[in-house]
């Protein structure tokens, strides 16, 4: 007789999954909106700007020549070469276009293929907390055990190798690494990083590196890539893409730099999940993305988000009930809500609803952070002096 079960509870293996806190707030913030409010989106990484205009002009004269066909499950190899040209020049880290890298449906779907790629039922995973929630969601989707290294804000964040080093077992597979950081800002430094990869190589596990915010670095920061370090190349998977650095979050397009040896694998699972990427579009980019005039619009939007983040620096520091972890990379900020007398979530909460300003309650980044919150200065700085006095007067 067939097992009496329910046909629309949906798969055992994604029962464990969580929901993204991130979306959740999104989708009220969303709601909110379509019934006319104006809702200060302190929530989304999304840039303000426009995707450079090279790069429409170039997409549109690929589409144009119709150029919509199926394209290679790799990726166009135009924009292979492109990403290996800027990859070389940003990290100094030479990859094959044919071979070691791989054009994804943003960086989305580029963690998914890594690790989904990698990681075996039982693999253990380190997840440094608070992180984006994708990295855990994709590690239980697979089966894999996510080993929570949480960063303490006392120490601003940073990486302690000790703690790491303690989590560290035979079923160690992969590392999970993101600086410039989302949530906290922290740009890891040359010592810390080459720690890490001492630790991969004497574990023997790989690092899984999301340098989605690489080019975002302030105050003298520097961004080193774990690629760049000796023998890591081998034992590196990279995340990139092109929503933050060139204000390209609809298009949907990211890439994988990894080794010969492991990208087929790699292919094999994005060719059952996208297929490929639109065919246009990679040829837009190909043609555009190095161009001089594309990166003076690039370059611009790092000056702008720079005079942003600190506007919003500012703003809270003229707010007596909140402190925050000077951020030095990417667009996010770590706010301690603890002297307000409500948990992050609460504040996220009524801040919504009362004054119609989204933010991130960061315990969906990281159990331990339920006292922050995590601000995005990725908006315009009207919105965020429009949001800072409505915070000021939600806390008076």
């Amino acid at each position: 007789m067939k097992q009496d079960f329910d046909l629309l509870a949906g798969a055992e293996h994604l029962a464990d999954v969580p929901v993204s806190g991130i979306r959740t707030i999104m989708n009220k913030a969303a709601a909110l909106r379509a019934k006319g409010h104006d809702v200060i989106p302190f929530s989304a990484g999304e840039p303000s700007f426009n995707t450079p205009e090279p790069i429409a002009q170039a997409t549109i004269k690929a589409l144009n020549a119709h150029m919509t066909h199926y394209p290679a499950n790799w990726g166009q190899l135009s924009l292979r070469k492109a990403i290996a040209e800027k990859v070389k020049k940003d990290i100094g880290v030479s990859y094959d276009p044919e071979t070691e890298i791989l054009v994804t449906c943003g960086g989305a779907e580029g963690l998914n293929d890594c690790i989904c790629s990698v990681v075996d039922p039982g693999d253990e995973v380190i997840i440094f907390k608070p992180a984006f929630i994708n990295y855990e969601a994709l590690v239980k989707e697979c089966g894999g055990k996510v080993i929570d290294v949480n960063l303490k804000p006392e120490n601003g964040f940073e990486i302690s190798i000790s703690d790491v080093e303690a989590v560290i077992t035979e079923k160690t597979k992969l590392l999970v690494l993101n600086s410039p950081n989302n949530p906290t800002g922290v740009v890891y430094g040359r010592s810390q990083l080459a720690k890490l990869c001492e630790l991969a190589v004497k574990h023997n596990f790989l690092i899984l590196s999301d340098e989605m915010y690489s080019s975002l670095t302030y105050d003298g920061a520097k961004f080193y890539s774990v690629a760049s370090f000796p023998h890591m190349k081998e034992r590196c998977l990279i995340v990139n893409g092109f929503s933050k650095t060139y204000a390209m979050t609809g298009w949907r397009l990211g890439y994988v730099t990894g080794p010969a040896k492991l990208m087929p694998v790699l292919v094999k699972h994005h060719q059952y999940v996208t297929t490929s990427i639109t065919t246009f579009i990679q040829e837009g980019a190909a043609e555009a993305m190095n161009l001089p005039e594309t990166m003076k619009d690039v370059e611009a939007m790092h000056d702008e988000f720079a005079r942003r983040r600190k506007l919003m620096m500012e703003g809270l520091d003229r707010i007596p009930k909140l402190s925050y972890v000077a951020p030095h990379g990417a667009f996010y900020i770590m706010v301690d809500v603890s002297k307000t007398g409500m948990t992050g979530e609460e504040f996220a909460e009524k801040l919504l609803y009362e004054k119609y300003v989204a933010t991130v309650p960061a315990i969906c980044l990281g159990s331990h952070c339920g006292d922050f919150v995590r601000f995005s200065f990725a908006a315009d700085e009207e919105k965020i002096r429009e949001g800072l006095k409505r915070i000021e007067e939600f806390l008076q």
